[in-house]
């Protein structure tokens, strides 16, 4: 029986995806070869890279001069790329808003000077700073930010507007809501939140800045040898972009990033307003900068927490118990979490409110 996944990543993946992923597993594109089995060099195989990034552009509305590229080592890679490939002064800014915020400007300290211009820990990442108020650096190589908070559920709800180029890592909410990306320099994600199986990050980065990395850029980091070569230098992680190229086949017959970016909505809506509303659960985030995608809540007591997780995943909702560094409850509802999935939560929720009324 399947269930309903709330994790944070690996997430879920919709259902028709993860049955026509199946379909074809042992002859794929009537090769007679599983798609993990074919060279990376084969015409067939080829053509499902070519369509993904082909879908990236028409579904993101990339710009012509951008690249989109398809690596490996997942986004915190990419915490070292950045300043590999773009800090040729030696100054970049950082917009510290959570866990790996926090850690690409820790890794982006060893390439240079690496400017913390904000801060939301104070509040424990809370809110997002105001990013008309921050002192950003004359000069400096980048901007940095984590436009959403995997762990403690909040996002940007307007981004900086900057002199240098802005980069964002979009890992846990690529694709769920309309982006111009035409105002950042670089986007980056992990495909595993929201997108595909662990295993590949879609790099997106105006071409103008990716000419020259740094003379210790290594190879495999080069933004510009993996454009240059259309993400085949090496073997790429063949599997994780079929199933990325499927999943964004399926956010486009569904009506693109503009209709799932209203059902997210709805869906965190009906999440938000019943968490509001009870006396039992609480969010923590200010509401204006709430995420769509990752929705943290406690009961205030530890205990009833793990009662809450235990009990949820009896019932058929899973991977609810928050992160380490927050605790509670976490429910990410990324583009392939259903409605159903949501509601399915929710009168959980008022079921477990109703049998635990003592504690509250």
């Amino acid at each position: 029986m399947r269930v309903y996944n709330f994790a944070a990543g690996p997430s879920t993946l919709p259902l028709n995806v993860l049955e026509e992923a199946k379909k074809e597993f042992l002859d794929f594109g009537g090769t007679g070869m599983s798609v993990t089995e074919i060279s990376h060099r084969d015409k067939a195989y080829m053509a499902v890279v070519s369509e993904a990034e082909n879908l990236v552009r028409e579904l993101l509305k990339v710009p012509e001069d951008y690249c989109v590229i398809f690596v490996q080592g997942g986004a915190s890679t990419q915490f070292a790329a950045v300043p590999l490939n773009l800090m040729h002064n030696g100054v970049a800014d950082y917009i510290v808003t959570g866990n790996f915020a926090k850690k690409a400007w820790q890794e982006g300290k060893l390439y240079g000077t690496a400017n913390k211009i904000g801060d939301s820990s104070d509040r424990t990442y809370t809110y997002i700073p105001n990013v008309h108020k921050l002192s950003y650096t004359e000069g400096a190589d980048y901007v940095h930010i984590t436009s959403n908070n995997t762990i403690f559920g909040s996002r940007y709800s307007e981004f900086p507007d900057c002199k240098a180029p802005l980069v964002a890592d979009m890992s846990s909410e690529i694709f769920s809501r309309e982006t111009d990306v035409s105002k950042f320099g670089v986007i980056y994600a992990g495909a595993q939140k929201n997108l595909a199986p662990a295993g590949v990050t879609i790099v997106i980065a105006k071409r103008s800045l990716i000419g020259e990395p740094l003379n210790i850029c290594p190879t495999m980091l080069r933004w510009k040898v993996q454009d240059e070569n259309g993400s085949l230098y090496n073997t790429p992680p063949a599997f994780s972009i079929y199933m990325a190229n499927l999943v964004l086949r399926n956010l486009k017959a569904n009506g693109g990033v503009k209709e799932i970016q209203r059902i997210n909505e709805y869906k965190a809506g009906l999440l938000y307003d019943f968490i509001d509303n009870s006396p039992l659960y609480k969010n923590n985030v200010l509401p204006e900068f709430r995420s769509i995608m990752n929705v943290p809540f406690v009961t205030g007591n530890e205990e009833l927490d793990a009662k809450f997780v235990a009990e949820a995943k009896k019932a058929g909702l899973v991977s609810l118990k928050g992160h380490r560094l927050v605790g509670g409850m976490r429910a990410s509802i990324y583009n392939a979490m259903p409605v159903e999935g949501v509601k399915a939560l929710i009168e959980f929720m008022k079921k477990f409110e109703l049998e635990n009324k003592t504690t509250v």
